[in-house]
């Protein structure tokens, strides 16, 4: 993505006051190096002027984004505030039927003043397992993680994330981080399923106490399911239901609850949005939902007919507009 010159402003602020050192920073920010001293000399022999690109002798260019398009960007921006460029990107291909690049989107907001800092789409977390699957149902992740509702106490989430696609298959919301409750969602994923004994994928988990017990093994072993656990004090192993439960805390957690019906229906209402409309940028900015049943090959090949649609209109929009100048 090219970089405007108030980015690389604040990647320089942000590598100066960094305690981590130039190389540890950087690497976290998904720059390279040379890049980096690239701008930082610029800076230093001309200052925040040398950042700006340099000007071109082009009059035009043949897929210049038209301002009517620029127009309905910043219209369905603020529309749809929760959307970042990327997803405002995805968004615009598939519902409205006409392609602008997620850079493009950003520039277009960062002119009107409506993205701040950039340092939040530079920063890119790893939550990749070795021994990548390549199809549904071949693992699942499990996880709890837990909430507290006033006047109730500690309550406990329950749940089984497809590998692959990342789809929420089944969550619940439990009184107590028994191995019980491990057995009743992994119950609930394999009747959600429909899967038959000689397809179940095996199960990645912690080593949590619930995980260990005897009793959870012979019941993974009774219903035909591999067991995998994760390294301790590696995370990574389990990123994506991690991450899954942080990016859900932060939204559910906005509110206080007093009532554990209360908390259930707010974690329905997410699961339904994490599942059916949240683009994943892991996935080709697809659904989970879409990966799931099967639909990721069909957008896609959707999106890259609409883009080169729409970049045939601009060249010829583009080309009438020169000759009539």
């Amino acid at each position: 993505m090219r970089r405007s010159a108030s980015e690389k402003m604040e990647v320089i602020r942000i590598v100066q006051e960094s305690e981590l050192g130039v190389k540890r920073t950087l690497e976290e920010l998904g720059i390279s190096r040379s890049t980096f001293y690239i701008w930082y000399k610029q800076y230093l022999e001309e200052g925040f002027d040398g950042l700006k690109p340099k000007s071109s002798n082009r009059k035009s260019f043949w897929n210049k984004i038209p301002e009517t398009e620029k127009k309905k960007v910043v219209e369905i921006a603020l529309e749809k505030e929760e959307l970042s460029p990327r997803e405002l990107a995805c968004h615009i291909t598939d519902k409205k039927g006409w392609f602008i690049s997620e850079s493009s989107v950003y520039r277009i907001l960062k002119e009107r003043g409506l993205v701040t800092s950039p340092a939040w789409i530079l920063m890119a977390a790893s939550d990749e397992f070795k021994d990548k699957t390549t199809h549904i149902h071949q693992q699942w992740q499990t996880d709890f993680t837990y909430f507290k509702i006033i006047n109730w106490g500690w309550y406990y989430l329950a749940t089984i994330m497809d590998d692959y696609s990342r789809y929420i298959i089944s969550w619940e919301l439990c009184q107590n981080m028994e191995s019980t409750d491990a057995m009743r969602v992994v119950g609930q994923a394999l009747r959600t399923s429909g899967l038959t004994p000689g397809n179940r994928p095996r199960l990645l988990s912690d080593n949590g106490s619930c995980y260990v017990s005897n009793a959870f093994k012979e019941f993974l072993y009774e219903h035909h399911m591999g067991h995998v656990q994760g390294a301790p004090y590696h995370p990574q192993t389990q990123g994506k239901i991690e991450r899954y439960h942080r990016t859900m805390k932060n939204v559910v957690k906005l509110e206080n609850y007093y009532f554990p019906d209360d908390l259930r229906a707010n974690i329905e209402a997410f699961v339904d949005y994490y599942n059916n409309q949240r683009y994943h940028e892991s996935l080709g900015n697809v659904t989970p939902a879409d990966v799931y049943f099967g639909r990721q090959k069909q957008i896609l090949n959707r999106r890259a007919e609409i883009k080169i649609e729409t970049i045939k209109k601009r060249r010829k929009m583009n080309r009438k507009s020169k000759k009539s100048a």
